[in-house]
């Protein structure tokens, strides 16, 4: 079967990370996506973005930063700034199902990106934005970025143990999930274009996706007195026990978020009587005596290494081991069931990427580097229409 968003066409301005993800995404589904990059500015700026790089490529194509966020795509060199340009996106636009983008909230309307702005050259257009604060209200002229949404939405209080600073996570998660969020409606939108004939503009802004991430933290803080702290040792705010557990040689996190694991868990680590004990019972009462239940399981699990818990209770208990990032990626499980798939830049150079991790049951997505800024041009504009004549006279002229 083909990739389920083969025949797809979005033409991206994107840069550095939430859009890219999200476009990614779609990429990696099988839609054709054509980033649009100015070659006055030198394209994307990640593309410069170190400190590792494929060794030995040649272009601008070599930042592992860059290739983390764009492969599969295409790249389109236009000044989308120059007036004489305009002619020339939207004969792209006309054939294309959507435009996304993720610039700050106030340039899409300068840069007629907007589906009002685009309408008359494909009505089924699907416009889909991806901003800070969103394109309306006081802030849609602000710059943002990932870690000031952690900070203004909560994650810096809630991350880290409890009497230190403020912490963020350690993962851009807020990007990513923003970008995320934008593919989604923009093939919800897609889909919709395609039975109705009419696009339509998609929002999607970091700073709602951080709220919204929030979930049923804030059900409970809207409708009640609840006030989300930090947990000790990454515990969960009710679910007890679930959280990180000293071993003989380290950590291990214990997730006991359902009551039927916690008889087992007592049962595997020789205290059965636990889990009929008053005080831990229920969830209800472990919440209540945590600190003195944390010290009785520290106790139990102190007596044996985290592999030897690992071996007893999977399976059995949601158990896994503290590992670092890189521990986690050279597990040779990874390689060996494909979770790592082996990547070449234009020039030849060779590195590795993670697979995708959305499995379609189809062909699998053919892991293409992102070729260098401006690499796909002549092949669009051809494709659009225009002779080899015209391209030479709009690349005299500057407009690729």
């Amino acid at each position: 079967m083909q990739l389920p968003l083969s025949g797809l066409r979005v033409l991206s301005v994107e840069q550095y990370g939430a859009g890219p993800f999200g476009t990614q995404h779609l990429a990696d589904l099988g839609a054709e996506v054509i980033k649009i990059e100015n070659h006055r500015t030198g394209g994307d700026y990640a593309r410069q973005l170190g400190p590792y790089f494929a060794e030995g490529a040649e272009g601008d194509d070599g930042s592992l930063f860059f290739q983390a966020l764009n492969r599969n795509k295409k790249s389109l060199s236009l000044d989308l700034a120059n007036p004489e340009a305009r002619s020339l996106f939207e004969r792209l636009v006309s054939g294309a199902d959507a435009v996304a983008n993720n610039l700050r909230g106030d340039v899409p309307e300068r840069l007629g990106l907007t589906y009002d702005a685009l309408r008359s050259a494909n009505p089924a257009i699907v416009c889909a934005h991806c901003s800070a604060y969103g394109r309306e209200g006081e802030r849609a002229d602000w710059p943002g970025y990932d870690f000031l949404m952690q900070a203004e939405a909560g994650y810096f209080h809630m991350s880290g143990e409890p009497d230190t600073p403020p912490t963020r996570m350690g993962l851009s998660i807020v990007d990513f999930m923003s970008g995320s969020y934008m593919a989604l409606g923009l093939v919800a939108a897609v889909m919709s274009a395609q039975k109705t004939g009419k696009g339509r503009d998609v929002d999607v802004n970091l700073y709602d996706t951080a709220l919204y991430n929030l979930s049923y933290l804030s059900a409970w803080t809207l409708n009640s007195d609840y006030d989300p702290q930090r947990m000790p040792r990454s515990g969960h705010a009710s679910l007890v026990p679930c959280q990180l557990f000293r071993t003989g040689d380290g950590w291990i996190f214990v997730m006991c978020n359902k009551e039927k694991f916690w008889p087992v868990l007592c049962a595997t680590l020789g205290a059965p009587d636990l889990a009929t004990d008053p005080r831990f019972a229920t969830y209800s009462s472990r919440s209540r005596n945590r600190a003195e239940l944390e010290g009785i399981l520290d106790a139990a699990f102190s007596r044996e290494s985290t592999s030897e818990w690992l071996k007893r209770l999977q399976a059995k208990v949601p158990v896994a081991p503290v590992r670092t990032p890189r521990e986690a990626l050279t597990d040779p499980a990874l390689r060996s069931s494909g979770g790592i798939r082996p990547t070449r830049t234009a020039s030849g150079a060779s590195f590795d990427l993670l697979r995708a991790p959305i499995r379609t049951g189809g062909d699998e997505s053919p892991d293409m580097a992102c070729p260098p800024s401006g690499h796909n041009t002549d092949e669009i504009l051809t494709s659009a229409g225009y002779s080899e004549q015209e391209i030479r006279d709009f690349r005299n002229r500057g407009l690729i």
